[in-house]
Formats: C-alpha cells, sequence, structure tokens
C-alpha cells in the first residue's frame, strides 16, 4: 500500500512537471518589448583604436595568441544565443580545440529595439552563426541589419564565464572588451573578427575578448525558475519511481 502511493505520487509529480515544462518552454525566452529596456540599448557599440598589444593566455591547456584591433562596448539585448560546448557540438572542443569562445551572443540594438520591428523576426543559432527570419517586406524594410550582430564571446575568467553562460534570449547585456583575432597554435585553428557593422555572411561575426560583461536587465525570471524547477521536478520523479519499482517487495498473487 504504502509503494502504490509513492507511484501515484511520483506520476502526479511527473505529470504536472511536464505540463509546466511545455508552458514555461515558450515563455522562457520570450523578447520583451522596447520599454522593459534601457535607453543604453538604443545607442550604437563604440568601437575605438586600442593600445593592447598581442598577448597569450591558456585555457583547458590549450595555448592561445590574441590580437587586440579595438576598444568595443556593446549594449544591447540577446536575441538568440548558442552555447559552444552544447551537445551535438563537434567543432569548438573536439574539432579544433577552442575553449576560448564560450558561447555566441546574436544581439541587436538601437532602432530595431526602439521601433519593436525584432520582435516580429525568428531567431535561431548554430555554430559560429546567427539566422534571422523577416515575415514580410514591410518588416524587411524597418529591420536595420546593420543593427543587429553575432558575437563570439572569448574568455579565459572563470567568473566572466559563469557570468556569461547565464544570459540568455530577452535579456539586456552589457558588453566591453576588444574585438580580436585568436588563434591556437598547437592545432593551427585561428578564427578573424569582423571590424564593421555592415558586412554580411561568412566573416561578419565580431569576435569579443571580454573583459567585463554585465546582464543589466533580465527578461522572464519567473518563467525561467518554472523551467528549471520543472526539468529538475520531472528527472527526480521519474528517478524515484524507478527506485519504487527496485525496492518494494515483489508482489504475490495467489489463486
Amino acid at each position: 500500500m504504502f509503494f502504490d502511493q509513492l507511484e501515484r505520487i511520483f506520476k502526479g509529480v511527473f505529470v504536472i512537471a511536464v505540463v509546466a515544462l511545455g508552458m514555461s518552454f515558450f515563455q522562457k525566452d520570450k523578447l520583451p518589448g522596447p520599454e522593459f529596456f534601457s535607453e543604453a540599448v538604443l545607442s550604437d557599440p563604440l568601437q575605438t583604436p586600442t593600445n593592447r598589444a598581442p598577448f597569450k593566455t591558456q585555457v583547458n591547456d590549450q595555448a592561445y595568441t590574441i590580437t587586440p584591433l579595438f576598444d568595443y562596448h556593446l549594449n544591447g539585448v540577446v536575441v538568440t544565443d548558442y552555447e559552444s560546448g552544447s551537445l551535438g557540438d563537434i567543432y569548438h572542443h573536439r574539432q579544433w580545440k577552442d575553449f576560448l569562445n564560450v558561447k555566441d551572443l546574436c544581439i541587436v540594438w538601437g532602432k530595431n529595439v526602439q521601433s519593436d520591428v525584432f520582435r516580429k523576426l525568428r531567431y535561431s543559432s548554430g555554430p559560429w552563426t546567427c539566422f534571422f527570419q523577416i515575415p514580410d517586406r514591410q518588416t524587411g524594410k524597418q529591420f536595420r541589419a546593420d543593427q543587429l550582430s553575432n558575437n563570439h564571446i572569448l574568455t579565459d575568467n572563470i567568473d566572466l564565464h559563469r557570468l556569461i553562460m547565464r544570459a540568455a534570449p530577452g535579456d539586456e547585456v552589457r558588453i566591453s572588451g576588444v574585438l580580436a583575432n585568436y588563434q591556437n597554435q598547437a592545432t593551427g585553428f585561428e578564427r578573424e573578427t569582423s571590424i564593421s557593422r555592415t558586412d554580411t555572411g561568412n566573416g561578419a561575426c565580431e569576435t569579443i575578448f571580454v573583459t567585463d560583461f554585465s546582464i543589466t536587465k533580465k527578461a522572464n525570471p519567473l518563467w525561467r525558475m518554472m523551467y528549471r524547477v520543472a526539468v529538475w521536478s520531472a528527472i527526480l520523479a521519474v528517478l524515484g519511481f524507478i527506485a519504487t519499482l527496485l525496492v518494494r517487495p515483489v508482489k504475490r498473487f495467489y489463486r
């Protein structure tokens, strides 16, 4: 009787968790309207000549050479992101030994945010890329492609790494650092940075070695909390149900 009750409890928790998971999954990355953000996101990125010399750093026993080109400061809204060490990514870690590029953040700013046109588009990210789909011609005329950038975020600092990984679609972020080229001399891997917001295609992404990073406004905190709780509740419910099956006495049937 006791184990039957436990099974029913775990089944109920699992069903509730799945429902909450479905609800929060579609809300946690919803892009807020322009009134949510500060005026900082209306300004273009600030790019100025740098006096920083090339330098070396090391992450996960891999040595990298960083060549700064410009000091860079960006305020904007994350519309999609990509984690370099995500499941199925065979390029960053396994193939290229690139542990410096921890995440890609696709960011919009300026009139795209002010006019609210950025919420009419659909965005997605892949290794080194940000894609956006414009629904109609009128939206295409209004959207400023030069006020969107896909940013390869580099850091060798564990505290910055953790903070960068918390950034998600809908968040307002502030990034300071240098636009830089970098290379892993052991593997021969190297990547250059764009220094213009008007280029497109391969090589058009900004590569930023970050010196300061902050999430100035966090979007959808309750939905994100619900999503995390639902994920762990579903996992614990499944594990609890399996454990109950393993430890409960074997049912005997008599004729």
